[in-house]
């Protein structure tokens, strides 16, 4: 993505936080929603299946996007884009707010996830040109990520609070003030920036991927009302299948591919995919079904699922760090694996509670299952930057991001899965769940262990180690 050129009138620390700003509407959407939908299911008289569509609708729409989104903004203008991303997010907010029916929640949250993908990778654009200086950069995006990772921490207390208090639509709502804020701060303050209207945008790719993980979305997620075998379920896989491999042909053949199949003759690149892939399966259908038993089988309120949930997420920033100090002295691959066996063993011993255990015995294997995943993403981000070509480390870290997002969409959608069917199926599936992630996580565990090599170190690359240790969950 190439550097824009800021004009005299440009405020490079207000435009760090109107980007801030968007980044922090982007992650809280993805966790406050999960303690809020005890409720929204009582309110919209839906289902675990139309829970999961609530969910998945925003990140799967993110994930297929966040690739085409880059190009996007290189073409028409990084600021641009971002303020019709940041638009996009806000009125798609007031709209989920105000939904009276499960549908109309579903359709505000694909046009939520329309908008986080173009603001995303447009917010490191415009600070990339607000901050030209590699140390003052390195810096502003490393107050960017983090901001972020606590916007991740404090998303289920800020969600259980604003529940608990105004009602599920307030967690929309909320949106609307910091939306609007942000927005004006971009249009008054953020570069205007350069445009490449020659940058190819690959569209048949494009919709080939939204078919494809539409497709296997729809089958996991109605699988555990429909049945495995139902029309529908399996039309859904039959679309993966064929979309996947139309997509995987397009993208070989095309002049200028959203996604490079030559990326992943990396083993490193490769196996980092997979392992973020894993990572995000794992978290986001822990959160889904854990919001599920703290409420529906533990009674607890959802003020009390967040603070619940704290443990696991509030040391996020912390493990960052220590994963970042252990990358720089002994390379990616030890916080890989320790990080992935540690969140394992976290998974599978909470996959041994029940509705008499006490959180006192939840709360450690939540604490190892937070700090393990925190431990293993700063890591495996750093990996693929230090594999990859320096031309190419955007649409590199572009892949993996889009694999972890792929991951939680299969993640709600396999937990939500086998949880779904009433409440006496919700303790045994949630079980169940636990023991695949765990399983999952330790097979991430060997791939590290196989694929990293013990001396990959860091290179210059344009985004900064500061931003990777930082660097958010979500």
């Amino acid at each position: 993505m190439p550097y824009l050129k800021p004009n005299q009138s440009t405020s490079p620390r207000l435009t760090l936080i109107a980007t801030s700003l968007g980044l922090v509407l982007v992650t809280l959407d993805v966790t406050v929603v999960n303690v809020a939908l005890e409720r929204i299911q009582a309110s919209l008289s839906t289902n675990v299946t139309g829970l999961q569509w609530i969910i998945n609708a925003y990140t799967l729409v993110f994930a297929s996007l966040l690739l085409t989104a880059g190009a996007v903004g290189d073409r028409f203008g990084a600021k641009r884009i971002f303020v019709i991303g940041f638009a996009l997010f806000t009125i798609a907010s007031l709209a989920c707010g105000m939904a009276g029916t499960i549908s109309t929640l579903i359709a505000g949250r694909i046009v939520q996830g329309v908008g986080a993908a173009l603001c995303v990778p447009a917010s490191l654009a415009l600070l990339s040109a607000s901050f030209p200086e590699a140390g003052s950069r390195a810096r502003a995006v490393s107050i960017w990520a983090g901001v972020g990772g606590l916007a991740l921490a404090a998303g289920p207390v800020v969600g259980g609070i604003m529940v608990d208090r105004f009602g599920w639509p307030s967690i929309f709502f909320l949106n609307l003030p910091l939306g609007l804020l942000g927005i004006w701060l971009t249009l008054s303050y953020a570069p205007s920036g350069s445009k490449t209207p020659n940058r190819g945008l690959d569209l048949a790719g494009q919709v080939l991927a939204i078919l494809a993980l539409g497709g296997l979305t729809l089958g996991f997620v109605e699988a555990g009302a429909l049945g495995w075998t139902h029309p529908l379920v399996l039309s859904g896989f039959t679309c993966f299948l064929v979309a996947g491999a139309l997509f995987l042909l397009a993208e070989a053949r095309g002049a200028d591919p959203m996604l490079p199949l030559s990326l992943f003759r990396s083993s490193v690149v490769s196996a980092s995919c997979g392992v973020g892939l894993i990572t995000n399966f794992a978290y986001y259908g822990l959160m889904f079904v854990l919001s599920l038993f703290f409420q529906a089988t533990k009674g607890y309120s959802p003020l009390m699922t967040g603070l619940a949930f704290l443990p696991m997420t509030a040391l996020v920033t912390i493990a960052n760090l220590i994963s970042g100090r252990l990358t720089a002295r002994f390379g990616p691959r030890l916080p890989m694996v320790m990080g992935q066996a540690l969140a394992a063993c976290g998974y599978l011993t909470l996959a041994g509670i029940d509705s008499r255990t006490s959180y006192s015995v939840i709360v450690g294997p939540l604490l190892a299952a937070g700090i393990g995943v925190a431990l293993t993403v700063p890591a495996m981000t750093t990996a693929v930057l230090a594999s990859a070509d320096r031309q190419r480390t955007g649409i590199t870290s572009g892949a993996l991001n889009a694999a972890r997002q792929i991951g939680g969409v299969i993640g709600v959608g396999v937990f939500g899965s086998l949880v779904a069917g009433g409440p006496e199926k919700l303790l045994a599936g949630m079980q169940v769940a636990l023991v695949l992630a765990g399983l999952a996580l330790g097979i991430g565990a060997i791939i590290s262990f196989v694929s990293i090599k013990v001396g990959l170190i860091t290179k210059s690359t344009s985004l900064p180690v500061e931003m990777i240790t930082k660097g958010e969950i979500n």
